[in-house]
């Protein structure tokens, strides 16, 4: 009997990344918590022992905190991690039957710019933010005092880059429909990994007759060409 050594032929496709921008608004307070005390713990390591036997506290600075807990440009301007809503449709996947793995190299949220500390990718909070505190409890077991930035009235304006071999534009807007409902971003979310969440986070996009007075409200510019 003979066998055929002809190698198989596989034909593969080259990627049809389609770009759809949408903008949402908050139908909840967004709150911001990003790791502040990496500096402080790093500083602490570096201390060693004598940290430990010599550990001063000082006055808390509260506002400090706060600002610590954002994330911002070199223009000024505050933001969040984009990777939070790349995620969140990720796990927004789990409502539908989609695949986590095959979403994971699907969807992807494009920057509008990096943290001037991090470099991490940013997408723009358009509205303004005030000082929050809320009690919270550490991992080890102690109360805290937690203050971090809250938006009350916010929007975004989101680019979402998506291979449209898995993907269609509707499929995009339904699945990020279901981030802002079931979902949601930031601390609090209802998707939280260690509780219920606050009810924080959530969002709508914005329909085309309620696009042009929320851009006009939070002042967001269209893209040029």
């Amino acid at each position: 009997m003979l066998t055929s050594t002809k190698p198989e032929q596989v034909a593969i496709s080259a990627p049809d990344f389609g770009i759809i921008e949408l903008i949402i608004k908050g139908t909840a307070p967004l709150v911001i918590e990003r790791f502040s005390k990496k500096a402080e713990i790093m500083h602490t390591m570096q201390q060693g022992t004598v940290a430990k036997s010599k550990k001063v506290h000082k006055a808390r600075d509260y506002a400090k905190d706060c600002e610590e807990a954002r994330y911002r440009h070199a223009d000024g301007w505050e933001g969040m991690n984009a990777a939070a809503f790349r995620a969140g449709m990720i796990s927004a996947c789990r409502l539908v039957g989609f695949k986590m793995t095959i979403a994971k190299l699907s969807v992807f949220i494009e920057a509008d710019g990096w943290d001037e500390i991090d470099g991490l990718p940013l997408i723009r909070i358009f509205g303004d933010s005030h000082m929050f505190s809320a009690r919270t409890r550490n991992s080890n077991g102690s109360v805290d005092v937690r203050v971090r930035p809250q938006y009350r009235d916010w929007a975004c304006k989101l680019r979402v880059k998506f291979d449209q071999a898995q993907f269609s534009a509707t499929d995009v807007i339904n699945l990020l429909t279901r981030v802002g409902a079931q979902v949601g971003i930031g601390a609090g979310r209802p998707d939280s990994k260690v509780s219920a969440g606050c009810g924080w986070g959530t969002f709508e996009i914005v329909g085309s007759k309620e696009e042009a007075a929320v851009r006009k409200h939070f002042r967001i510019h269209k893209n040029r060409g």
